[in-house]
């Protein structure tokens, strides 16, 4: 009978540790993974993108607007109407444009993908990996907790009747044998 309680013991301490601390991890873990994920990824990307796109597209606008502008306008307007005007134009437009839609484009591009990647990236990182933690972490505590317990209830058990034989005396023949 005692085995059957030890069994039943065991089994029933493994099954409530392993979701009781499942449970905690699982709710603490997501907390913690939603609230680092999201507060990491909108403040790392949003600089990241802030800087790197306004570098990039400012450089790539101005070498590619300034030599594009300039060799058509200068061209077309040299043809058209004369040297002067062309040489006044390309260079005004050249570096208006440049400027311009290089800040209208930095600006935009990088405050508009900032949010919406960020906003993305945090709320499917995080609901994805507290989902897979919870679950992961619930089935390798449930399995560990239930080996655990299962040899430690087995060795206990084993070792009991030998430290307490007074207890569980032995069963000899030769006793009532007359």
């Amino acid at each position: 009978m005692s085995i059957y309680l030890s069994i039943y013991l065991s089994v029933y301490l493994s099954i409530y540790l392993s979701i009781c601390l499942s449970i905690c991890l699982s709710i603490c873990l997501s907390i913690y993974l939603s609230i680092y994920l999201s507060v990491c990824l909108s403040v790392c990307l949003s600089i990241y993108l802030s800087i790197c796109l306004s570098v990039c597209l400012s450089v790539y606008l101005s070498i590619c607007l300034s030599v594009y502008l300039s060799i058509y306008l200068s061209i077309c307007l040299s043809i058209c109407l004369s040297l002067y005007l062309s040489i006044c134009l390309s260079i005004y437009l050249s570096i208006y444009l440049s400027v311009c839609l290089s800040i209208y484009l930095s600006i935009y591009l990088s405050i508009c993908l900032s949010i919406c990647l960020s906003v993305y990236l945090s709320i499917c990182l995080s609901v994805c990996l507290s989902v897979y933690l919870s679950i992961c972490l619930s089935l390798y505590l449930s399995i560990c907790l239930s080996i655990c317990l299962s040899v430690y209830l087995s060795i206990c058990l084993s070792i009991y009747p030998s430290i307490y034989p007074s207890i569980h005396p032995p069963i000899h023949p030769s006793i009532y044998v007359e």
